[in-house]
């Protein structure tokens, strides 16, 4: 097992808290003084750690993409029959997680959260969600060209442009979740995932408008 020094258990630890915080309050609505109360850090330790706020912030959000990714990448390790079994068991842990059946991925989600925020306060910040969903849609593409591979989708639709225009039914349905306190637009996102996988050829959903 890899131990860690003091100081980076110390800096997880804010880490792992201001995640808790700005899931609830959001970026700007959470203080410096209050993220370090809620780790137990002595007042004036923060830029030991962190050089400003904003590095924070870039640093709580790659936290947040490995972490994502990672957890993605375990969710489907698993030994399921098929590619279509793969794919959907992502797109059913936005509903439902594997660790709490009551609260799906997406009540965790800093994208959801944070986007349209950190999108106008800081470049960097966006950059490293810009690049976390570029990465992440790229592995759904990969699941959807391995289930078309193994005849469990059928193909259709470049997998690129469809994973992306997935990825936005899902954030959308997310955020309107939210909204309304109703799980009801995520579900009917799984069901509208499940029959956009099987209909897709014959839409015309392409990554890039440049390539029609």
């Amino acid at each position: 097992m890899t131990q860690i020094s003091k100081a980076e258990a110390t800096r997880r630890k804010i880490l792992e808290t201001g995640h808790a915080l700005v899931l609830k309050k959001g970026f700007v609505g959470v203080g410096l003084q209050e993220v370090l109360k809620a780790s137990g850090v002595p007042k004036g330790s923060f830029y030991y750690y962190f050089p400003s706020k904003e590095a924070f912030g870039c640093a709580l959000l790659q936290q947040y993409v490995d972490g994502y990714l990672a957890l993605m990448d375990q969710l489907l390790a698993a030994d399921l029959p098929d590619g279509r079994t793969r794919l959907m068991r992502y797109w059913g842990a936005w509903l439902a997680g594997t660790e709490d059946p009551a609260r799906g991925w997406a009540e965790d989600c800093l994208v959801v959260k944070l986007a349209a925020e950190v999108a106008d306060l800081s470049e960097d910040m966006r950059l490293v969600l810009s690049e976390g969903t570029e990465a992440l849609i790229a592995r759904i593409a990969q699941m959807i060209a391995e289930a078309r591979a193994d005849g469990s989708l059928p193909g259709g639709a470049p997998a690129p442009g469809l994973a992306q225009m997935l990825y936005q039914m899902w954030l959308g349905a997310a955020l309107l979740t939210k909204l309304s306190r109703d799980r009801a637009p995520m579900r009917q996102a799984y069901e509208a995932t499940q029959a956009l996988l099987v209909c897709s050829g014959h839409s015309h959903i392409h990554p890039d408008p440049e390539e029609d």
